[in-house]
């Protein structure tokens, strides 16, 4: 799978809103499969986590008069992530590992450009479901999934992050990808001590591009995190 056999779309952007100016509601946002090292590029310097996933499949840009402003990538993610649709296989599920878009795009930019690639991805993979995490480590609740229809199964497990001493903390399915295993007990016997980075649990999400599979869900839906704010 390549994020090339995903149709180019465009979104149209009318009106302003916060983080929008005049000039940038006058014109269309595009988004469109990009090269894996252009979007690693973007997102190591931009992205909250400074980094790529190992794993990565789907890389698209979002363009505003020919400029790059945004990335959105689907990869692998969670090993067994597929395991939370009853019957589904491992390719019938990606994550959404990256979204960022620049501050200088019109407002609401987020669920609209999400939402064409949600589209693509229906129309033009074999891809039957999707998952995602808010980390709100972050002050991240997954509003942009609350806001395109997303369904949300609450906490995740917490895993730890790898840092091979060089402070760059990795996931462990990008550790796994790129050095062939995640066993701190194997790096250890070759002489290579590996800290664990202790993380929260973060909030879940799946996106059905296949409705059929809806029913096939074993973990249950739950309501939407609010903040305090939202809640009183």
């Amino acid at each position: 799978m390549s994020a090339a056999s995903v149709t180019v779309s465009t979104v149209p952007i009318q009106g302003t809103g916060a983080g929008s100016t005049p000039s940038a509601a006058l014109h269309n946002l595009h988004v469109s499969p990009i090269p894996i090292l252009m979007a690693k590029k973007l997102l190591e310097k931009e992205h909250y986590l400074h980094s790529m996933p190992g794993g990565t499949m789907l890389n698209f840009g979002i363009f505003l008069d020919g400029r790059l402003l945004g990335a959105i990538t689907f990869g692998a993610g969670p090993s067994l992530a597929f395991s939370l649709v009853d019957g589904a296989k491992r390719d019938d599920c990606l994550a959404l590992t990256r979204l960022w878009l620049s501050d200088e795009l019109p407002g609401n930019s987020e669920s609209r450009v999400l939402g064409v690639v949600l589209r693509s991805l229906r129309q033009h993979t074999k891809v039957k479901f999707l998952i995602s995490y808010a980390d709100p480590t972050q002050g991240h609740l997954g509003t942009i999934y609350q806001a395109t229809g997303w369904l949300y199964t609450g906490l995740s497990s917490a895993m730890s992050l790898y840092d091979l001493g060089d402070g760059v903390p990795r996931h462990s399915r990008s550790f796994s990808h790129s050095y062939g295993s995640h066993s701190v007990r194997y790096f250890a016997r070759h002489g290579v001590n590996i800290k664990l980075i202790p993380q929260a649990a973060k909030h879940r999400y799946v996106y059905f591009l296949d409705a059929s599979l809806r029913k096939r869900l074993n973990v249950p839906v739950l309501p939407y995190p609010k903040n305090k704010r939202e809640r009183d």
